[in-house]
């Protein structure tokens, strides 16, 4: 069995980060390619947000079990969001945070 390196689970976990918020975006992905017909569908957006932070949270899980840091790849509330494991509105609403309060306080 082939070690896996620290840096080689973080660039993955960089790869499924940046694939969840493509989902987020509703850019292409390669899961467009993958299901081209369900394009027609609209539920095809929630579940394909789905699949993408399924891949994340398996690469935090494994992250975790070899314990590497992943925190450092998110901000802090996205770690939160991440912790918590379930993807709500909220998640999808301010994964960016762009909609934070305290810079909307006059």
């Amino acid at each position: 069995m082939a070690n896996l390196s620290a840096e080689y689970l973080l660039t993955k976990l960089t790869d499924a980060k940046n694939h969840f918020e493509r989902a987020l975006d509703c850019k292409h992905t390669e899961f467009d390619d993958l299901y081209p017909y369900m394009i027609e569908h609209p539920q095809f957006f929630w579940y394909k947000r789905y699949v993408a932070w399924s891949e994340l949270l398996t690469l935090i899980k494994l992250s975790e079990e070899l314990e590497i840091d992943w925190k450092s790849q998110f901000t802090e509330k996205q770690a939160e969001y991440v912790t918590s494991r379930v993807m709500s509105s909220r998640v999808l609403d301010e994964w960016y945070e762009t909609n934070d309060s305290k810079e909307h306080v006059g």
